[in-house]
């Protein structure tokens, strides 16, 4: 059963975000290492329930925070997406080294994204 593995959150400014979630949060805060600005979030111990996530700068006005749902195929998952009622927000995209990722949007008008692991995607 796919799950949230991840979440995603867009920043104007992401250093004034970063010190926002470290100073109310004590979150850690690590700059990745790939193609485009982008912060790994840790925000706790891997011996306790939770997630960790991402912050980029936003790429639209209507970003704010993404839930990622792990799953085995995004083609597949979204025309499960679209069968159930749901949106395709954006088309299938490589994160090099990471996997394909598609913006979806539910019946509610929720936003979140699917995401296939693929350590290959380019």
């Amino acid at each position: 059963m796919p799950r949230v593995v991840h979440f995603d959150i867009s920043a104007d400014q992401p250093e004034r975000a970063l010190k926002f979630y470290t100073k109310a949060f004590d979150w850690q805060f690590s700059k990745w290492d790939g193609p485009f600005d982008y912060w790994l979030i840790r925000t706790g111990v891997e011996e306790e329930p939770g997630i960790d996530g991402g912050m980029g700068v936003r790429s639209n006005p209507d970003a704010g925070i993404t839930s990622i749902i792990n799953v085995p195929s995004v083609d597949e998952y979204a025309a499960r997406v679209v069968a159930a009622g749901g949106t395709i927000l954006a088309p299938k995209q490589a994160i090099p080294g990471v996997g394909y990722l598609v913006n979806c949007k539910d019946t509610e008008g929720n936003g979140f994204a699917i995401m296939e692991d693929d350590e290959y995607a380019a």
